[in-house]
């Protein structure tokens, strides 16, 4: 439901239009990354387009995430493990576009 949702994601869903605009934000970017990356295990030539794409918005939500935290003291649970996460997931994909092996640049 739309109260369950923008709980989880700390904040509150006043109307239909927050409810459509927080499934988007809080969605829809990661089912593109999904789509992305599935697409790249499928065609080998795609690895190092989506490497690089994870590299960059891991790295985007991670620092801003991390900023934002800071700035207004709101570390939690969630947020810490988001941040681990994003922040994770980026340093990987920074680690595997650095290889240069044919897994990667196929």
């Amino acid at each position: 439901t739309r109260g369950a949702r923008a709980g989880a994601a700390g904040g509150s869903a006043p109307g239909a239009r927050a409810a459509t605009e927080g499934g988007a934000r809080y969605g829809g970017l990661e089912a593109a990354m999904g789509v992305r990356a599935g697409l790249a295990f499928a065609r080998p030539s795609l690895r190092r387009p989506a490497l690089v794409m994870l590299l960059v918005l891991c790295t985007g939500l991670g620092v801003s995430r991390l900023l934002g935290a800071t700035l207004d003291a709101g570390f939690s649970a969630y947020t810490n493990g988001a941040i681990v996460f994003e922040l994770g997931s980026a340093a990987i994909a920074a680690w595997l576009l650095a290889r240069r092996d044919a897994a990667v640049s196929a």
